[in-house]
């Protein structure tokens, strides 16, 4: 299985040794959903029911010669003599809560403990993994939190399918044992009919005690953070006020 990372259309392999990691420093607050992470009402999200239709494998070849002739970005399907076809997969990271990043060798000394920092990752962030039809939803998400680096335990995460029916939009949370290769295969290539997305497991309440100790202290440092650049907005805020009624003050005693 092998993935790739991009925030546009470009499609760059893993296996180039110069391909870069794209990190973003969480800006905003680890109570309030970060801007633009916006998502579905629960009551819109259920899981995955539709039963799996087993396909021959004169079945399979007719749907992988179809599916690639309708392929537009180059990224088409292979089916090996034993059955098994590859293909390639987006995955489009939908996280709300930032993820705890180990530094490489290569990054150097992370400033935080344990070589352990958090993050947030951007909203348009999607994934294009190569991986083969007996793939299944749990590996897939753990080949995305490597290519992070992710420490964060992958039960977690849970993966998602977007798909439109009847001009309305619904979102299935996918069983670990689903296989996502055969889901794109039936649905064809349109990734605006059905496309793939990770996001935190919907639990409600926060499970702190799920967090390890280095999770946990990263939280602190953001809620310090925060805390401290919103005393520094509310001074301001103040010191304006001040200015300003001071100013009429002025005015007001000035003699005519």
């Amino acid at each position: 299985m092998t993935w790739t990372s991009s925030m546009s259309s470009g499609y760059s392999s893993l296996e180039e040794e110069d391909s870069e990691e794209y990190f973003f420093t969480a800006r905003t607050s680890f109570f309030r959903r970060p801007p633009g992470k916006t998502r579905a009402a629960p009551q819109d999200v259920q899981k995955e029911t539709e039963p799996h239709v087993y396909l021959s494998k004169e079945e399979v070849k007719e749907k992988i010669q179809s599916y690639n002739s309708s392929v537009t970005d180059k990224l088409k399907m292979t089916l090996n003599s034993n059955g098994i076809y590859t293909g390639f997969i987006k995955v489009q990271m939908e996280l709300c809560r930032p993820i705890t990043v180990q530094s490489s060798p290569g990054q150097g000394t992370c400033a935080h403990s344990n070589n352990e920092t958090a993050f947030y990752l951007p909203n348009d962030c999607v994934n294009t993994l190569h991986i083969s039809s007996t793939n299944t939803v749990r590996e897939v998400i753990e080949a995305l939190l490597k290519k992070f680096l992710v420490a964060d335990n992958p039960a977690k995460f849970a993966l998602y399918k977007r798909c439109h029916k009847e001009d309305q939009v619904y979102i299935c949370k996918l069983s670990d044992r689903e296989h996502p290769l055969y889901l794109r295969l039936v649905a064809g290539p349109r990734t605006d009919m059905l496309s793939f997305v990770l996001r935190e497991h919907e639990t409600g309440e926060v499970m702190w005690e799920a967090f390890s100790l280095p999770e946990l202290q990263n939280f602190l440092r953001i809620l310090d953070k925060e805390e401290n650049e919103q005393l520094q907005i509310l001074k301001k805020r103040y010191a304006a006020y001040r200015d300003k009624l001071e100013e009429a003050l002025g005015g007001v005693w000035k003699p005519g």
